[in-house]
Order: structure tokens, then sequence, then C-alpha cells
């Protein structure tokens, strides 16, 4: 995890929202937070039913796809996502990563990098707990920094961040390839993704 550059994810997830109507109204932090949270419990959902992605179909597809004309190419991209990544254990954890990324973008607060240390222990973190204790620890951390330690929100985002990096590497996912692809879906959706919010 050394090498990624989360702020550059960060703008690109910003961006995206502004551009799809996300930041047309000024909203809380707690708000976003709860939409974060929300995704979070889409992938115990996901777990739920044994909703994993097919990244290997997928990239197969997507490898027959180099023929096709720019507008075949993201008709196929958005059919194969669909049918191989979306709603997916993977899918829902970059969803929560991609939201934590943009509320990062709107207050203007950087990401760290981490560390392989730091990585490892959050990957180690969850050694001893199923998955829903895991995403229950990440979707506590606003509350538990906020009383116990008094912590920033920049330091809540931050340690949400790689929890869930972690929780990933854990269950092997590459999270950086999922929200790739996620953005580039999200990039092609309608304006608020169709949604109220």
């Amino acid at each position: 995890m050394v090498n990624m550059n989360l702020n550059k994810l960060r703008d690109r997830a910003y961006k995206t929202a502004c551009d799809h109507g996300f930041h047309d109204e000024e909203l809380s932090n707690e708000h976003c937070l709860c939409l974060v949270i929300s995704e979070l419990m889409e992938a115990v959902e996901a777990d739920r039913k044994a909703k994993r992605a097919d990244t290997a179909r997928f990239k197969y597809w997507q490898s027959e796809a180099p023929g096709l004309t720019d507008e075949g190419r993201i008709r196929s991209f958005k059919e194969d996502f669909k049918s191989y990544i979306k709603d997916t254990i993977e899918d829902e954890l970059a969803d929560a990563a991609i939201r934590l990324l943009d509320l990062c973008g709107l207050r203007k607060i950087d990401i760290e990098d981490f560390t392989e240390e730091m990585s490892y222990e959050a990957e180690e973190s969850c050694n001893d707990e199923t998955f829903t204790e895991s995403v229950y620890a990440i979707s506590t951390i606003p509350i538990r920094y906020e009383y116990e330690y008094d912590s920033l929100l920049e330091n809540q985002l931050n340690s949400m961040l790689l929890a869930i990096f972690g929780l990933a590497k854990h269950l092997n996912i590459d999270l950086l390839w999922h929200i790739e692809q996620k953005m580039r879906y999200n990039e092609l959706r309608e304006n608020k993704h169709g949604k109220k919010y």
C-alpha cells in the first residue's frame, strides 16, 4: 500500500461527485458518513448472500472488447460490470472507500501515506473477527475516535480508509483495482446515479 496515491483518487472521486450533482447542496459530515456506513452495510448484505466479484470473467470479457467502437466499448464495460462486479462485497467496499475519498476531497483533507506496517496491522486486526464484526468496527470509528480520543475528522477518515484497505487485504481483495473500476462505472452514470442524494 506504500505506493498508492490516495490523494489523486480523492481528487477524482470528488470531481466525479461534483459532476454528478452530489455536492449541489451543502451536506453535513454526519450525512456523508452515514452514506459511507450505508455502503458498508451493503457489503454485509453482499457477504450474507455470498456475492463475490467474478474478476476473472470480467477481465476476460473486457479483453474481448478492443475491436469495438468507443460507444460499444462503454456499453460492454457497463454490461460486464453489472454482470460480474456490481453489488458484490468487493464493489461495496470500493463504494465505501470512494465515499470516504469524496468526503476528504470535499473537506480538503489530505490522506496520509499508509506504510506497510500500518497496512499489516489493519489486516491483522481482522484475524479474530467475523466480516460483520470488522465492518462494525470500521463503522464506529467516527463515534469512537471523536468521543474517546477527541480525534479530528481528518484522523477519523484516514483511519476508516486504512481499516477498509486492511479488511480488503485480509479477504485477498485488490481494493485499488475495484475502486478504479467503480470510479470508471460511476463516471458513466446519470446525475446522482438516479437517486435523491
